[in-house]
């Protein structure tokens, strides 16, 4: 397989893009508008054909890529089958393998930062891959206040979906806002400090209610352009760069901003 991490400065989100040696067909995972160029580029490059790019959930920190990709290249969208949008193409829900050439991805549902909020198990022979979306973060979580969020559908989510899995999972969060780029099951299960430890589902549920995070600042303009799988009006995008800034979907920025 091959395997590319990308980043986003702005809202600090992960991409990642999927090769098939054998057929040259490629997965872009959460994508995101502004780096349209340059993962075209790097497609380009790899010499790989973009068959699908696909969505953990709706986002509400950036405005997703899907629908200019498919425009530009003819791939398909993917998402969950739960989000009631017109845009996919495909809807993906767990107990159903998602597959592009020898790529397997196995969806695990995991709701509670969002409610159809989805999970991707990636396993190759001496390695397993874990891509979290918003739900799991490193040393954190994806936030419970906003879009249906449920503190205890995510701590359910977490323990039975992500934790059950092997010690040495590596965990592939959508975002990291200091430059972290991968964790593992173990050490996320030992120590992040929300989950980690052993924690009662109450005493997670009380540190989620007492976060005081801001109200996420693009949340308002990026979630219904997203229903709508990025394709909006210019002005959508123009309003997102004016406000500029993180919003973070977990834990808040170094300098604070949330």
């Amino acid at each position: 397989m091959i395997f590319r991490q990308l980043f986003e400065p702005e809202s600090s989100t992960y991409t990642y893009l999927f090769g098939c040696p054998e057929t040259g067909q490629a997965v872009l995972l959460d994508p995101v508008l502004e780096t349209v160029d340059r993962d075209l580029e790097l497609l380009q490059r790899l010499q790989l054909k973009l068959a699908y790019v696909l969505e953990t959930h709706i986002h509400a920190d950036h405005i997703t890529s899907a629908c200019r990709l498919r425009n530009l290249t003819g791939c398909k969208i993917a998402l969950p089958a739960m989000e009631q949008v017109s845009c996919r193409d495909v809807g993906v829900e767990e107990g159903q393998p998602f597959g592009v050439g020898s790529l397997r991805f196995q969806p695990r549902f995991t709701p509670g930062h969002t409610d159809t909020h989805h999970s991707y198990l990636v396993e190759l022979p001496g390695v397993m891959r874990v891509f979290t979306g918003d739900a799991l973060l490193i040393d954190g979580c994806g936030r419970t206040d906003f879009q249906s969020g449920d503190s205890a559908a995510l701590y359910r989510s977490i323990h039975e979906k992500l934790f059950s899995l092997p010690d040495d999972t590596l965990v592939y969060p959508a975002h990291d806002y200091q430059h972290r780029h991968v964790s593992t099951v173990a050490q996320e299960r030992e120590r992040n400090p929300r989950l980690g430890s052993g924690k009662a589902r109450e005493e997670f549920i009380s540190i989620m209610a007492n976060l005081k995070l801001a109200y996420p600042k693009k949340i308002d303009i990026a979630v219904p352009a997203n229903r709508q799988c990025g394709d909006c009006a210019p002005e959508a995008v123009e309003q997102l760069h004016e406000l500029g800034g993180k919003s973070a979907q977990g834990v808040p920025a170094p300098d604070g901003n949330a």
